[in-house]
């Protein structure tokens, strides 16, 4: 049935813009009718999903599709447009992140210390008060300029701090923008499982942070430039997959650990879980549980303690199971490719010019060694350890692997579409996108795959 609707629905879209080069009155029809059209799921807080034409300006818009943009609004009709539109929403949460500066004055304000009183005591740890505090206004004018950006278009926008983000504001939005940097991000798209919602990062603060997540850095403060290319559908949908994790086996423990606003200590980290444990009424669930995140980067699996190595056993596209004795189990999408799985993997010109040389030394290497050589190999290696982020497989890296007469690893890394895990640890856990946890001690079995019906909604700007 499913197959049926996105068949009809793909029909309607190019129907409806044949109709809309013909007549505005026509399309602003066409639009009306769609959201009743076999049940098609809605965006916004109802989920509406519309159809626009390409290539107007916001007010030539408004007046195609409807009365007006306030009326529009306050109806909550956020658009998501098919393969060549834009896209304007009514409401947009923006999440923002907390600072530096602002986590130290949360973490000692409990003691009443004057704002003296926590530069000299940042002093003593040889923090820099007055670099954080020029860190935290910079990323704080940053990210009033996006607020007023959208303000200025009439949308409605709520403003959320990490610890306020929640399902309610995510069922509010038509979309979620994050302010700060690549966590933040992953924060923002922890809460989103609709497929059709956009979740879009702007970096807050580019000298300091990556934010190989977010819009490049030139919106940050353009960041109208990238509205107008939204309303003018000068971009295109990228739905990044997400990794999704079943529990099952004796004892397991499904309640997450949130760590985004806690630093925790090993010990602090173990305690929480235990706490967990027991006031979770479904611990001693021992059927395949969904859990309720999906990993936009990676999910590791590891002890706590990291000098500990991690013993677990693990199958690989339903083959055979293998022990293993590591650092630890890092899983990976092509949006994680990038980062700790990539760091985890690649390899420097240093151990590639001296395996070379070996090879050469064996007689297994016709060439000669230049610097260029090396780095074009170094590269090569590298950059195939890098995959689209729309693409549906993982890319799984044992880290450390012990190998002995005992234990063996034959495959330290590679692609798969499913990975099995069953713990041996004593205090281990399962670790999303490093801010959500889960408790994976011996008994317990995860089963970490891709569902494309998971995918997050971003966009790449036209440039």
């Amino acid at each position: 049935m499913s197959s049926f609707r996105g068949f009809f629905y793909g029909y309607f879209c190019f129907v409806s813009r044949v109709v809309a080069r013909c007549s505005p009155l026509l399309c602003q029809r066409a639009v009306g009718a769609s959201s009743a059209l076999l049940g098609l799921p809605l965006l916004g807080g109802a989920r509406r999903r519309l159809l626009a034409s390409r290539g107007l300006s916001p007010a030539a818009r408004c007046a195609v599709v409807g009365p007006g943009p306030c009326v529009l609004r306050r109806r909550g009709c956020g658009r998501l447009e098919a393969a060549g539109g834009g896209f304007w929403p009514a409401r947009v949460a923006v999440v923002v992140k907390t600072t530096r500066y602002e986590f130290e004055q949360q973490r000692y304000r409990y003691a009443g210390l004057s704002e003296e009183d926590l530069k000299q005591l940042l002093a003593l740890k040889g923090s820099n008060y007055a670099g954080l505090l020029e860190r935290h206004r910079i990323h704080t004018k940053n990210m009033e300029h996006v607020i007023d950006s959208l303000r200025n278009e009439r949308i409605e926008v709520r403003l959320v701090e990490r610890r306020e983000y929640n399902e309610e504001t995510v069922r509010w939005a038509d979309a979620v923008i994050s302010a700060g940097g690549d966590g933040t991000m992953l924060l923002a798209a922890s809460k989103v499982f609709d497929k059709f919602k956009p979740v879009i990062g702007v970096n807050t603060d580019p000298e300091r942070s990556e934010g190989h997540l977010c819009l490049p850095a030139r919106y940050t403060q353009s960041f109208p430039e990238a509205l107008q290319k939204l309303y003018r559908g000068d971009f295109r949908w990228q739905w990044q997959q997400r990794i999704r994790l079943y529990l099952e086996g004796t004892g397991i423990n499904p309640t997450p650990v949130d760590l985004h606003e806690q630093q925790l200590s090993q010990e602090q980290h173990s305690r929480a879980h235990i706490n967990e444990r027991f006031q979770d009424q479904r611990s001693d669930i021992s059927g395949p549980h969904l859990l309720p995140v999906r990993a936009l980067n990676e999910v590791f699996i590891g002890e706590s303690l990291s000098s500990r190595a991690s013993y677990y056993e693990i199958s690989v596209d339903d083959g055979p199971w293998e022990k293993q004795k590591s650092s630890g189990l890092n899983v990976c999408t092509g949006t994680g490719s990038k980062a700790w799985s990539y760091n985890i993997n690649k390899v420097a010109n240093q151990a590639v010019e001296e395996i070379l040389k070996i090879a050469k030394k064996h007689g297994s290497l016709n060439m000669p060694l230049n610097t260029e050589v090396v780095q074009k190999v170094t590269n090569d290696f590298n950059d195939s350890l890098l995959y689209s982020p729309e693409e549906p497989k993982m890319f799984f890296s044992i880290q450390e692997p012990i190998v002995n007469r005992v234990l063996s690893s034959s495959r330290q890394r590679g692609f798969s579409s499913k990975v099995r895990v069953r713990s041996r640890c004593w205090d281990a856990c399962m670790v999303v996108d490093g801010g959500t946890s889960f408790e994976f001690n011996d008994g317990a079995i995860a089963s970490i795959m891709i569902d494309t019906e998971d995918a997050l909604c971003t966009v790449l700007l036209e440039e």
